[in-house]
C-alpha cells in the first residue's frame, strides 16, 4: 500500500500544474510549441497531468502560462477544460520561476484547502489523492525518493527539511536556523517536482521574498520556521520529461505504468 496515514478530507482538491517555463531542454520542439504541449503517448504532457488529477478527484486546476501560452489556452479551451474547473495564471509579461509563480496563482484558488504543486513534465505511478490527502496538516510537503541525482534535498530524522547540496560541486545550503548542522549527518533525497504547500500557513512568508524566486530557494530560507516535511515514496517509478532523450522513453514508461494499473 502506498500510504497508510489517515487525515480530514477537504473542502476542494486543488492543484497547480507548472507549465510557464521555455523548455530550452527540448528544443527544437519548443521553438514551435509549449514543453506543455510536447506529446508524449500520443497526448500532450498537460493531458497526462489534467487525467491523472482529474482521476485523483481533484476540481480546480491553476496553470501558470508564458511561452506559447495562447496555444495552452486554446488547447484546454477546446478540449472544454476536460469537464474541470481550469483557470490560468498570466505569467506572459514577466515569468516569475516556480515559487513566484504559486505566488501569483494564489488570489485564483480557495485559500482554505491545500494546493498540490506538479511540474508539467514529470510522469509518476504517484496516487495524488493518498499523498494529497496525507499531506493536509502540514505547512509543505515535498515528495521524495532515494534516486540518485547531483541535487539532494537535506532531511533530519524526523523527515523535517534542513538544506540542499550539490553532490557534483560541493555546495550546500543550510537555513540559516541550522547553519551549524553537519550536512553529513542529514538524510539526502531527491526531490519528484511534485509537492503540497498550505497557502494559509505560507501566505505571509511567500509576501516577504522577491519578485521572482524559485520555491525550494523559499523552503530553504523558512525551513527554520516552519516545519516541512519530506515524505520518502520507496516505490517511486518516476520520469522527468525534461530532454530530447526522454520523450523518446516516455511512450514505454506510460505503457508500462498503465499496464501495471490494469494488473492492479
Amino acid at each position: 500500500m502506498f500510504f497508510t496515514f489517515s487525515c480530514y478530507l477537504c473542502a476542494m482538491k486543488q492543484a497547480m500544474i507548472f507549465a510557464a517555463g521555455m523548455g530550452t531542454r527540448l528544443k527544437p520542439l519548443t521553438d514551435f510549441m509549449p514543453k506543455a504541449l510536447v506529446e508524449v503517448g500520443g497526448r500532450p504532457l498537460l493531458y497526462h497531468i489534467v487525467m491523472k488529477l482529474k482521476a485523483a478527484g481533484f476540481e480546480r486546476i491553476v496553470v501558470n502560462v508564458h511561452h506559447f501560452a495562447d496555444m495552452i489556452e486554446r488547447y484546454v479551451e477546446e478540449n472544454d477544460s476536460f469537464g474541470m474547473d481550469i483557470r490560468f495564471s498570466d505569467e506572459r509579461d514577466n515569468l516569475l520561476d516556480t515559487g513566484g509563480g504559486i505566488r501569483k496563482a494564489l488570489p485564483l484558488f480557495d485559500a482554505g484547502s491545500p494546493i498540490l504543486i506538479h511540474n508539467v513534465d514529470i510522469l509518476s505511478n504517484v496516487d495524488l489523492s493518498a499523498f494529497y490527502e496525507m499531506s493536509n496538516n502540514n505547512d509543505a510537503t515535498l515528495l521524495v525518493s532515494r534516486r540518485k541525482t547531483k541535487r539532494y534535498l537535506l532531511f533530519d530524522d524526523r523527515m523535517s527539511l534542513r538544506g540542499w547540496t550539490n553532490v557534483e560541486t560541493g555546495e550546500v545550503k543550510m537555513s540559516k536556523e541550522y547553519a551549524a548542522v553537519d550536512a553529513g549527518d542529514l538524510s539526502m533525497l531527491a526531490f519528484s517536482g511534485i509537492h503540497v504547500i498550505n497557502p494559509s500557513a505560507l501566505s505571509s512568508c511567500l509576501d516577504e521574498m522577491p519578485e521572482r524566486f524559485g520555491v525550494i530557494d523559499f523552503y530553504l530560507k523558512w525551513c527554520g520556521k516552519h516545519d516541512f516535511k519530506g515524505f520518502v515514496k520507496e516505490d517511486l517509478n518516476l520520469l522527468d520529461v525534461g530532454k530530447l532523450d526522454t520523450v523518446d522513453r516516455a511512450d514505454r514508461f506510460l505503457s508500462d505504468l498503465y499496464s501495471i494499473k490494469n494488473i492492479n
